[in-house]
C-alpha cells in the first residue's frame, strides 16, 4: 500500500466552506443540515472531518482555525456571496 502525503494546508471543499460559514454564524448541526438540505448526521460528519483537517478539539473552534489557516473570515465570505442555497 502506498501512502501519499499531502503537503501544505488541508484542502477545504466548497461544501466544507459552506459548513464553516454556517458554524461561524452560530448554526447547530441541525440548522446546518436544514440550510444545506442534508441530514443532521451528515452535517456532524462534515464538522468532524473539518475538526480533523483544521486540528481543532471543538466544533466551535473551526471558524477560527479556518481564519488562521486561510486569512479569510468565514462570515465575510457568506456576506459577499449572499445566503447559502440548499440542495446543491
Amino acid at each position: 500500500m502506498v501512502t501519499v502525503l499531502h503537503e501544505g494546508p488541508p484542502i477545504i471543499t466548497d461544501r466544507q466552506r459552506q459548513v464553516i460559514e454556517l458554524i461561524a454564524a452560530g448554526c447547530s448541526n441541525e440548522e446546518v443540515a436544514s440550510r444545506l438540505g442534508i441530514s443532521p448526521r451528515t452535517a456532524k460528519a462534515h464538522s468532524d472531518v473539518l475538526r480533523q483537517k483544521l486540528g481543532c478539539a471543538r466544533r466551535r473552534q473551526i471558524p477560527s482555525a479556518y481564519r488562521t489557516l486561510t486569512g479569510r473570515d468565514p462570515l465575510s465570505q457568506s456576506l459577499e456571496t449572499g445566503p447559502i442555497a440548499s440542495g446543491d
